[in-house]
């Protein structure tokens, strides 16, 4: 009972311009301070009385909430008032707790922006549902997961993440400046490192679309730090106040999930909570555990595709991708229980189990193909940032199924950053072949592609595909071609599916690539499991 006293409220009101109280709802903790008759002068000091009419005409005039603090009685209280059409606006007084004081108060009371921390952004939200309730008007709540964060915070450090994603809410700041008098209104909050909130006065589905597109859009746009430029990936979810849920924590509860079902599809549209999220969220719990059945009898394993020199046609590679055939689900797309894998402590398990499986699959394919054919390997990112991935690599090596100098390991760019270049120059010396995967992908960090021992760099697919049409993304194979080539790299492009496009990658400078357009010369070995 305690805590649900506390949500509420002490006083609020509904006052008209001239001062005049229309209306007036008492909670608890100010069990001497009343509102009585016609107006505040009636119960509440003349300072007080004073103060609160001076917000109620700056909100009116300013379209926009405003908040103060003030003393009654000897007690401190805070107060917030927002518009409510074009003559009335409602107030809304809590008692501050004892050694809450602050200095960034301005001297007249007045806060004109609301903070943005996590504890003044759930303070805020209580009181907008508790006026959305005693007002029946709509309200929205949306989470947003912004990926990027913690990458930078992992890679090049802690404070220049916090100084990215700082940029980032000044900027929504100031976009809140500029929507000021739009509909619907909107303010933000931060719940954690990458987390931001944003509470919407709708319950409009196609107005919540549009104003988390805008917000999503300014996230999006490049951040510049110290002459290197950031890029934030946010993914957006909605509840909604009634529809959804009538308590605060019930309503951040709802639209986490609907957020983290658009992170999980890696998807820029804005998901709208439902029932159905919890099934499907269900449903994913019965396929971790299927997964950890799987890896251990060993139902996860390869399909080989084929890499080949653009000028020729020879081929130069088969890469090996992981593949999961369920009994009863179909083929489940590597993106989902990868991601499953590393979200349920799976995927160093995976990745070592793939590795034996891979060493097994070697003598199949080293019998059809060329001596100067190599195998490639894409290692997960959790078994790479182990501590036993170079081991786990050399044992493989050792047993003889596959000589080093035919193999060739794939790294994501991503991860690859994450590791000290040296790491690498043991399996290097062997013969073995690097290849930074994923190019152009996010983050990158050239000193560290310059000074490892990499053989090639390999395009990421969905630049490579979308190059056709592009501009930008032609730019950035252009780009990344060209940075192999000035790195001494070998480029690979994936995804190469006719000879336009091919010519195209060619006179950029690429050499070697894969795609539907080889998929005839391919289609002898799909499967090495089935094979052998």
């Amino acid at each position: 009972m305690s805590a649900l006293l506390e949500l509420l409220p002490d006083l609020v009101f509904l006052m008209r311009r001239d001062g005049s109280v229309v209306t007036h709802v008492g909670g608890h903790g100010v069990p001497d301070l009343r509102w009585g008759g016609a107006r505040g002068e009636a119960a509440w000091s003349d300072s007080s009385t004073a103060l609160i009419k001076q917000l109620v005409r700056q909100s009116l005039a300013r379209r926009a909430p405003v908040e103060a603090r003030f003393q009654e009685q000897g007690r401190d209280y805070e107060v917030r008032v927002t518009p409510q059409g074009p003559d009335k606006a409602i107030g809304v007084v809590r008692a501050m707790l004892p050694g809450s004081r602050d200095d960034s108060t301005e001297a007249n009371g007045e806060r004109p922006r609301p903070e943005l921390d996590r504890r003044g952004f759930l303070k805020h939200l209580r009181e907008s549902m508790s006026v959305a309730a005693l007002r029946e008007r709509p309200l929205a709540v949306a989470v947003l997961y912004v990926e990027g964060v913690q990458d930078i915070a992992q890679v090049i450090g802690a404070r220049v993440a916090e100084q990215i994603m700082s940029t980032a809410i000044q900027r929504l700041a100031a976009l809140t400046d500029s929507d000021a008098g739009m509909q619907p209104q909107w303010y933000l909050g931060q719940l954690g490192e990458n987390v931001l909130a944003l509470v919407m006065d709708t319950s409009d589905r196609d107005a919540i679309e549009a104003c988390v597109a805008r917000i999503c859009a300014s996230l999006r746009e490049s951040i510049d730090s110290s002459g290197t430029e950031f890029r934030l990936t946010p993914y957006a979810g909605v509840g909604i106040l009634g529809l959804d849920a009538s308590s605060p924590k019930v309503l951040l509860d709802h639209a986490r999930t609907a957020a983290t079902e658009a992170l999980r599809a890696a998807s820029d549209k804005v998901f709208f909570y439902n029932d159905t999220l919890q099934v499907q969220a269900l449903a994913r719990l019965d396929l971790a555990t299927e997964l950890r059945d799987a890896i251990a009898n060993r139902d996860i394993r390869f399909r080989y595709v084929g890499r080949y020199d653009l000028a020729t046609g020879k081929l130069a590679a088969w890469m090996g991708y992981l593949r999961w055939q369920h009994p009863l689900r179909g083929n489940i797309p590597p993106a989902e229980f990868l991601r499953l894998a590393g979200t349920t402590g799976l995927a160093l398990t995976l990745s070592r189990a793939a590795l034996q499986s891979f060493s097994e699959d070697c003598t199949t394919l080293l019998a059809q193909c060329e001596p100067d054919v190599r195998i490639s390997f894409g290692a997960l990112r959790d078994h790479v940032a182990h501590e036993d991935f170079l081991a786990d690599t050399q044992r493989m090596l050792a047993g003889q199924s596959l000589p080093a100098e035919r193999l060739e390991l794939r790294i994501s760019e991503k991860t690859f950053v994450t590791r000290d270049p040296g790491d690498f120059r043991s399996l290097q010396r062997r013969g073995v072949q690097l290849v930074v995967d994923e190019a152009g992908r996010g983050m990158s960090s050239l000193v560290s592609l310059a000074s490892a021992p990499i053989w090639g760099l390999q395009l990421d697919r969905a630049w490579v595909a979308a190059a056709r049409s592009d501009e930008v993304a032609r730019k950035v194979c252009r780009a990344a071609i060209s940075m192999a080539t000035s790195l001494g790299l070998t480029s690979i492009a994936t995804g190469i599916d006719d000879t336009a496009q091919r010519d195209a990658l060619l006179q950029m400078g690429c050499r070697y690539g894969s795609g539907d357009l080889y998929a005839p010369s391919a289609s002898d070995i799909t499967d090495c499991a089935s094979a052998a």
